[in-house]
């Protein structure tokens, strides 16, 4: 409807012009928003007072050049109106709206879909979380937003994969094997010096009883010191990786590859990448240490790459990892992260525009703090300390459902409270039970429907739209009209959480409808439209919460 309304201002505008009572061709973008007030229309356009300096004209004036001129081939507006200083408000007939239903109803599973990505491939890469330790609630979300991201982008013409980094290399994997070490040699009655920097959960103990047990050979205990703790560190971010493997499959989230940082430094991709900055002049050594210019790129000063002891940093490490991200032809890389890497963005997207790449080509989704509650008070998610929740421990709690659209229910940028208590209920104070009731509810008046009033599901195709006039019914049909908008703005803004918000809101407009009207009559045309209806609603929340990754059970 949107897209109507533009081209109908927009050929307005060229008459006028084209009859001499406009200055400029020139039109540039035309907005077309829907207003917050009902009263003020269904849509409307600032063209007029955007466009008034160019046209050399009050706003006022130029909104009234502009409706002489309305062309209407297809009478989709009621009526329209000049507001303020210069809004034309736009009123849409109630027949324009029906044949979004035919729409529905002919794309089904595709409906809402634009190909806004021409195959372009694109990589979202999200979790990564080291393997150190079981993954938290925090992982949760940022494990549904990119799954989610994901599934929308594809559903939007991209080729998009699915990545898992593991920081398999580096001080935090030495550091959980001496912490898995420390505690076989506890287990062993043997003196252990157990240091505050290590990791302290029962999992650590869980892990150092299987190698103990395992009875390795030689005996882990009887092997020196230091090739012990490698060894340690190598089963133990084995295990935790396959544990963290099983919790996202279990979560419904599985990866197209899972790429191992270990895997950059063997194959030598980490020098290369530094070689090559240094062949750029983009690189130098100052105070024994070798720096990447950074600062030439909007980062607010320069960083190390190389340490004086000759070790590379985790930001060498970054770099070769993108580097590698886009010579495997990815056109855009998306990397979704916790909020408190926010100030390592502007460095590495310095990095990415001084290898070549444009800054567009790269986007780095921030998803922010969860607090989660249980009775009321807040719950400790310090992996360090081993006193967290566990990602695996909420899922069980609420199930897979309820996780991942609470997830969802906020931006991703802004803290979240996850209340358990809230997840569980099947009430409509929880958000996917009211979304979810919608498709149960509706699938439940079609097999009454089939029972009781023998209309199948040809005959329900076949429904008159001309007989929806009631105000609820128009409504309806105005949200799913909505549903392929919000799907390319979740796409371009990266912003999974809209098309959440969106089936919340066709949720309380089909309750609406459903308290105050019968879908099922003794006027049995009536009852076909209603159920062209309804099912089309059926079809667009099943199809929002496949891209969400949730079901859409036929019976609660």
């Amino acid at each position: 409807m949107k897209d109507k309304l533009e081209k109908i201002v927009h050929k307005a505008a060229q008459d006028a012009y084209v009859a001499g009572e406009l200055k400029s061709g020139d039109f540039g973008d035309i907005a077309i928003e829907a207003p917050k007030a009902a009263s003020h229309g269904d849509f409307a356009t600032n063209f007029a007072l955007s466009g008034a300096s160019a046209q050399k004209m009050p706003p006022r004036k130029l909104a009234e050049t502009i409706l002489r001129h309305i062309d209407d081939p297809e009478n989709i507006i009621d009526k329209a109106e000049i507001a303020g200083p210069g809004f034309i408000n736009f009123f849409i007939s109630p027949v324009a709206w029906h044949p979004v239903l035919t729409s529905v109803h002919e794309k089904k599973g595709l409906f809402g879909a634009v190909d806004i990505g021409k195959g372009r491939r694109v990589q979202v890469e999200f979790v990564s979380a080291n393997p150190t330790g079981p993954l938290h609630v925090g992982h949760g979300r940022g494990a549904v937003v990119g799954d989610a991201l994901a599934s929308i982008l594809s559903f939007c013409g991209f080729t998009a994969d699915r990545e898992y980094y593991i920081n398999d290399a580096g001080r935090q994997i030495r550091t959980l094997g001496r912490s898995v070490y420390l505690r076989c040699l506890e287990l062993a009655g043997r003196p252990a010096d157990f240091p505050d920097d290590a990791y302290q959960g029962e999992y650590i103990y869980d892990i150092a009883r299987s190698l103990i047990e395992a009875g390795r050979e030689p005996p882990l205990l009887s092997t020196d010191a230091e090739e012990a703790v490698v060894i340690c560190a190598r089963s133990a971010a084995d295990r935790i990786l396959e544990d963290i493997r099983t919790d996202l499959e279990t979560l419904g989230i599985t990866f197209n590859t899972w790429f191992s940082e270990q895997r950059l430094y063997d194959s030598g991709k980490v020098d290369e990448a530094i070689a090559l900055l240094k062949k750029e002049h983009l690189a130098y050594t100052a105070e024994g240490a070798v720096w990447f210019k950074s600062s030439l790129y909007g980062d607010e000063k320069d960083r190390v790459i190389v340490r004086g002891n000759g070790l590379t940093t985790y930001f060498a490490s970054d770099i070769a990892y993108h580097m590698d991200k886009y010579e495997r032809g990815y056109e855009r890389v998306v990397d979704v992260w916790g909020a408190d890497h926010h100030g390592y963005v502007p460095r590495l997207t310095a990095a990415i525009t001084a290898l070549g790449y444009k800054p567009e080509q790269f986007r780095v989704v921030l998803a922010h703090l969860v607090n989660l509650v249980r009775q009321g008070e807040p719950v400790s998610m310090s992996t360090r300390a081993g006193q967290f929740v566990t990602l695996r421990e909420v899922i069980d709690e609420v199930g897979v459902d309820a996780a991942r659209f609470l997830f969802l229910t906020r931006h991703h940028e802004s803290p979240l409270d996850f209340d358990l208590e809230v997840a569980k209920q099947k009430t409509n104070d929880n958000p996917v039970y009211y979304v979810q009731y919608v498709y149960a509810r509706i699938s439940s008046i079609m097999k009454k429907a089939a029972l009781e009033y023998g209309i199948n599901g040809d005959d329900v195709a076949g429904g008159d739209p001309g007989n929806l006039t009631e105000p609820e019914e128009i409504q309806l049909m105005k949200h799913i009209a909505r549903y392929r908008e919000v799907i390319e703005g979740a796409a371009k803004m990266m912003e999974p959480h809209r098309v959440a918000y969106y089936l919340m809101e066709l949720a309380a407009a089909f309750h609406a409808y459903y308290n105050k009207h019968r879908v099922l009559t003794d006027d049995r045309n009536l009852s076909l439209s209603r159920l062209y209806l309804v099912s089309a609603v059926r079809t667009v929340i099943g199809n929002g919460l496949k891209l969400l990754g949730v079901s859409a059970p036929e019976t609660m």
